[in-house]
């Protein structure tokens, strides 16, 4: 039978890391098994779903790059299907409409907390006639759950799990206002679809169990269960805002790449071996459910960091340049796109986003006089006649790399200082920052005039003392 396997959102906020785990795993199943991938918004909390999630979850995907096959699926437009089926088991005598008014559903809540027990139906209307319903009430239609023995769980990720079904009551299908609840619209959804492999967050175990009873009283067949432990954080407590961004959204905002990002997320609860970097052919060759993990797996943003500073330097320079426009103030000239150039190869070695590279080139995007910060006016106050000697020499230095650091070199020695007290403030005057490529480098990236306006200005620090 062909893979099918879906990912099934709430449109009720962002895409989260766990969620977008959860499709990674889901897509990649799909893919390794030539199968389909299914987008499915589940859209039935009408108060809380938003549109504005809805674009947020297609854009997360979008930029993971996990695309899905066919139409999106929106759960609510399928509610006459879902009600449909509730009524065919009242019909079967599988299901039962029940009249419970809020008054004995609360009693019954305060009687199970008395006794310490989770809230749950007694049965008051399994099997009472519907002509003795009191007047005024809308019913709604409950399952009718097999009492004795146990439901079983074959979870290719937990293994076999069991509950007696004396501790599961008989579940809503159908709201008195005619609305299906989660438990039926999911299981239709995923019968309709065909839907043969469920991979999701452990925490929807428990709705495991609903779900296969509903699954024998439609008389359909379940898909494979695999239920993945979730991410917490670096102390071991669940994953939350606390431990800072934990949406999708987020990271690309901040400047990581997809490719990280998916090899990060593979490799939390996933693993091959000793294998960190995963590239994406690679993961559909290699990614099966039996590799997944049953500990919960630990996010830890310095391992993100490291590998998005490897993807970083794996692209090419022209491809790296088109992902770092969206972080630069504006769009580059000539002249910004030239420097860029000379200085990427550089600057990528010592970034870990695009941020930091951003921030790490914003010095060979600007033109002289360049804003110094409070730091850099005060080195640049203090750097005396190193500076002034190093100006003199690069007003007439034959420009390039090698004639430069050979000159240099020498005016430190004829000053007596060691070659840090020039290239430090030599550094500050022309880029504004404590680090930076190599001075040469950047000597050579600015060009003989703006490095001579550049270090002209910082001169004129000295005079303000």
């Amino acid at each position: 039978m062909p893979v099918v396997t879906r990912f099934a959102p709430s449109p009720t906020g962002s895409l989260h890391l766990g969620s977008a785990r959860t499709a990674l795993f889901n897509w990649l199943f799909a893919r390794h098994h030539q199968g389909t991938f299914l987008l499915r918004i589940e859209d039935t909390d009408r108060e809380r779903s938003t549109e504005e999630s809805i674009q947020a979850i297609f854009k997360g995907l979008q930029w993971l790059g996990l695309d899905w096959d066919g139409e999106v699926i929106f759960q609510f437009s399928r509610a006459n299907l879902h009600a449909a089926a509730a009524r065919r088991l009242v019909e079967e005598g599988k299901a039962y409409y029940c009249y419970a008014t809020p008054e004995e559903l609360e009693s019954m809540r305060a009687e199970a907390k008395k006794k310490a027990q989770p809230p749950r139906y007694n049965g008051l209307w399994r099997d009472r006639d519907p002509a003795s319903a009191p007047a005024g009430v809308s019913p709604v239609i409950r399952l009718k759950v097999p009492q004795q023995g146990a439901t079983q769980v074959l979870d290719l990720v937990q293994g076999s799990v069991t509950v007696n079904n004396a501790q599961l009551d008989d579940m809503v299908l159908l709201r008195s206002d005619g609305t299906p609840t989660y438990m039926l619209s999911v299981v239709v959804d995923d019968h309709d679809a065909g839907i043969t492999h469920v991979i999701r967050g452990d925490d929807h175990l428990t709705n495991t169990f609903r779900q296969l009873q509903l699954y024998n009283a439609l008389g359909w067949t379940a898909p494979r269960f695999a239920h993945i432990p979730l991410i917490h954080g670096a102390d071991g407590a669940k994953l939350s805002k606390r431990h800072g961004a934990v949406d999708i959204g987020s990271y690309r905002d901040l400047g990581y790449l997809p490719e990280a990002m998916n090899n990060y997320l593979l490799r939390l609860g996933w693993g091959h071996g000793d294998d960190e970097i995963i590239p994406r052919d690679q993961a559909i060759a290699w990614f099966d459910i039996d590799h997944v993990g049953q500990a919960p797996a630990r996010f830890d943003r310095a391992r993100l960091d490291h590998l998005n500073a490897h993807y970083m330097r794996l692209l090419p320079d022209d491809a790296l340049c088109e992902q770092l426009a969206a972080f630069l103030p504006s769009a580059l000239d000539a002249t910004q796109r030239r420097r860029l150039d000379r200085a990427l190869p550089s600057l990528k070695q010592r970034a870990k986003t695009l941020v930091d590279l951003a921030e790490n080139a914003s010095p060979f995007l600007q033109d002289a006089p360049l804003s110094y910060s409070q730091e850099a006016q005060e080195v640049l106050r203090l750097s005396g006649a190193p500076l002034e000697q190093a100006f003199a020499f690069l007003e007439t230095a034959e420009w390039a790399p090698e004639a430069l650091e050979a000159g240099l070199r020498q005016v430190a020695e004829q000053g007596g200082e060691a070659f840090g007290k020039i290239a430090s403030p030599l550094r500050w005057a022309l880029t504004g920052c404590r680090v930076s490529p190599g001075i040469f480098e950047v000597l050579e990236i600015l060009g003989r005039a703006e490095s001579l306006q550049r270090v002209r200005t910082a001169l004129a620090f000295q005079e303000r003392k």
